[in-house]
């Protein structure tokens, strides 16, 4: 490949990943197309975005760039996988779709996070974390908590009097 061919390539991996700061790092290699197409039919339907790139290009083309550590120590052919609503999310989507037996030869390699090189095992710790929907979640119910606890505690004594109210004047009438 000559060096005009393999800078046009490397600008067009630049001009795909501009403004991608997480990704995760996989192989695709030994897949036929049909299921090629299947799993990349998969990832789209999830907003997860794939590019097979060459480790040396990704690496020079990324440099300077939030993705620079995922490519350390890799070499050979890969797929950046990008997207989701969250990391979080992402991991947890592309570890299902590696459990699946049908795409056996998906694998993991890695990734990064905020900067940092993450292994294929780290990247399982992540896929544990609760998503960004999870924790906004989390954080509305702790948020909403103190005003519900307040609030069952000012009607009880209203619900307990008018309870005995309604005991009373029934005991009334008979």
């Amino acid at each position: 490949m000559s060096k005009h061919v393999k800078q046009l390539v490397m600008d067009e991996i630049r001009n795909r990943l501009k403004g991608v700061s997480d990704a995760l790092v996989v192989d695709l290699i030994g897949m036929n197309t049909d299921k090629t197409y299947l799993l990349r039919k998969k990832l789209r339907e999830k907003d997860i975005r794939v590019l097979v790139v060459k480790t040396s290009l990704a690496r020079v083309a990324t440099r300077g760039t939030p993705l620079e550590k995922a490519f350390e120590g890799m070499s050979g052919s890969t797929a950046i996988c990008w997207g989701a609503s969250d990391f979080v999310q992402l991991s947890k989507e592309v570890l299902a779709i590696q459990e699946e037996t049908q795409f056996e030869k998906f694998v993991t390699r890695g990734g990064v996070m905020d900067r940092e090189q993450l292994t294929k095992d780290r990247v399982k710790d992540v896929s544990k974390w609760p998503s960004r929907t999870e924790q906004l979640s989390l954080l509305l119910g702790q948020i909403l908590a103190p005003g519900a606890n307040l609030l069952s505690q000012l009607k009880a004594p209203g619900g307990a009097l008018a309870s005995q109210i309604e005991k009373k004047s029934k005991g009334d009438e008979a």
